[in-house]
Parts: C-alpha cells; structure tokens; sequence
C-alpha cells in the first residue's frame, strides 16, 4: 500500500522556472494504479499533456510530453519530491529537464486542489 494516493487528484502550478511550459492555468488531472501514476493536462500554454510516473517511496520519477498551444511537441523528464502540506493536501517539488528542443533544466513546484 502506498503512503500517497494520486487516484482523482487535481494539481495546478504554484512556481516555475522561466523556460518551462505549464502556467497557472493548466490543471493536471491525475490516476493511479498501485506505483503507476499517470496524469494528462491542458490549459494556458499547453494544448495537451501525459505523464507517466513511477511512485517510489515520497518521489515520482516521472516522463512527460505534451503539445503546446503554439504547436510545439516536447517532452521531458522529472523527479518530484512529495509532500503534505499542513491542511493535507499534497505538494510536487519537481526537478526536470526538457528531453527536446536543447536539454534546458529547471524547477516547478505543483499543489494539490479540490
């Protein structure tokens, strides 16, 4: 059994780095069966997103791509350090590369929403 459960979560952006792609508005809508988690996502820049992650312990090691609302395909990876915030909801601090368009690297931290 694992410590966190992904299963119907909604996450949305709280901070990113300068080259990444999702803004505040795009919302991630995630699964999960046992250490399989997956997620899509659209809104703001991004037309349409998948992820698909492993939970490992408290981190999600994590592949992504996605179509940009430009046209863009990228995709990327990222491991995500998990915790829970005071009023219980889940925190994503994620340490990612893009895999095209140069190997750019950078920082997202992600909270959960109802």
């Amino acid at each position: 059994m694992n410590k966190f459960d992904f299963n119907n979560k909604r996450f949305v952006l709280i901070q990113n780095s300068n080259n990444g792609e999702v803004n505040t508005e795009t919302i991630f809508n995630y699964k999960q069966d046992d250490s399989l988690v997956t997620a899509e996502y659209s809104g703001g820049t991004i037309r349409y997103g998948k992820i698909i992650a492993e939970l490992k312990g408290d981190q999600l090691n994590m592949l992504y791509q996605c179509l940009t609302t430009d046209n863009q395909l990228k995709a990327g990876k990222a491991l995500a350090q998990i915790v829970i915030t005071q009023n219980g909801k889940m925190k994503l601090s994620l340490n990612w590369e893009w895999l095209t368009n140069g190997n750019d690297k950078g920082e997202s931290e992600y909270i959960e929403i109802d």
